[in-house]
């Protein structure tokens, strides 16, 4: 029988093994609907489980002290983002491991023993996901991870069941640990070192593709990212931003191209930079036709800051050159999602 999640204790005075730490902004519900199975399901006794608030005006805090008491709060002035909002709250915490897990998102039972045991016995593996499924269609998985990500050779993020918005349902098929580009920051453990000694999130993308940026940069330094379908979780997603918010498409197409310009090897840099040109106005009229106006001149924004914001990446981008061994991850595949979903009619 699991422990009652009020009566649970942790000695914060000894090393722990894993933190693991749920950014939260005004989601008290969330809190409140999700945090009941983070607790019952982390049984470990070296695990600890932290909320890092990121300056919520709502009631969260006070949730947390009154109806969650073992909790550990760490307390952030204000909404610094999802990025730097966990750069900040992983200064505060010293576990071997970090999960980095949404507040939206339900465990199962031992659902985080199968990732730290795998990375216990694979020291070359920086982080892990399990594997994702949607808390609304529960056979399905989820679009923000599912059972593991990589990149098409224009920089498009895709994963196993799930091509851009078609997702699969989960029939087992893809129940085997993998390597992939990135791990889905949904539900993401790392070790805390490679986290802090690699640079973390980029505090600049605000949210949105940060932990792909994160992956590619670990990919490229030599380190292996993995999905372990042996856990599972169930994550709602769209929870700060709906999937149909011109902020999220905002942010999807910036940090989207930001994220290639600092990674992409320069040999293939011009040629994936001028298809994006073509294939991002494109998306934009495609928006326009459709009705969705404002999520059309998100884009246009988002291609015009990302040209504001190219000079303060250069040195970033150096620095990932110049410590890449490993200048083309292999999980960067060589297939066009666009081309196989709209022309082979490939689905997830």
């Amino acid at each position: 029988m699991a422990p009652d999640p009020n009566k649970w204790t942790i000695n914060f005075t000894n090393q722990m093994r894993c933190s693991v730490v749920i950014l939260n902004w005004n989601g008290a519900e969330m809190l409140r609907k999700y945090l009941p199975s983070v607790l019952q399901y982390t049984i470990l006794s070296d695990t600890e489980i932290v909320v890092a608030d990121n300056g919520s005006s709502d009631n969260s805090v006070d949730i947390l002290k009154k109806e969650f008491p073992s909790v550990r709060i760490i307390p952030l002035r204000y909404n610094l983002g999802f990025a730097e909002g966990y750069n900040q709250a992983i200064q505060q915490v010293k576990s071997e491991y970090i999960v980095l897990l949404n507040s939206d998102v339900e465990v199962t039972a031992d659902w985080l023993s199968p990732l730290l045991d795998y990375m216990d016995a694979h020291p070359e593996v920086a982080a892990a996901q399990p594997k994702i499924r949607s808390w609304r269609q529960r056979e399905r998985f989820e679009h923000a991870g599912a059972a593991g990500g990589y990149l098409d050779r224009l920089g498009y993020p895709y994963c196993r069941g799930r091509i851009l918005g078609d997702v699969a349902e989960d029939k087992g098929q893809f129940d085997t640990t993998t390597d992939v580009l990135w791990a889905t920051g949904a539900c993401l453990c790392i070790r805390r070192e490679v986290y802090t000694d690699q640079g973390g999130l980029d505090g600049d993308f605000f949210a949105h593709m940060e932990e792909i940026d994160l992956c590619w940069r670990l990919n490229c330094r030599g380190y292996r990212i993995v999905c372990i379908p042996e856990s599972v979780v169930y994550h709602l997603g769209g929870g700060s931003l709906g999937y149909e918010s011109p902020r999220k498409t905002y942010l999807n197409f910036r940090n989207n191209l930001l994220m290639i310009y600092k990674n992409m090897p320069a040999a293939r840099l011009w040629r994936v930079a001028l298809w994006r040109w073509v294939l991002d106005y494109a998306a934009m009229a495609h928006l326009l036709v459709t009705g969705k106006v404002r999520n059309a001149w998100a884009v246009v924004q988002a291609r015009w800051d990302y040209h504001l914001m190219k000079r303060s990446y250069k040195e970033k981008r150096q620095e990932n050159m110049a410590k890449a061994t490993v200048p083309y991850p292999s999980t960067i595949t060589n297939r066009s999602i666009l081309w196989d979903y709209y022309f082979r009619g490939t689905r997830a």
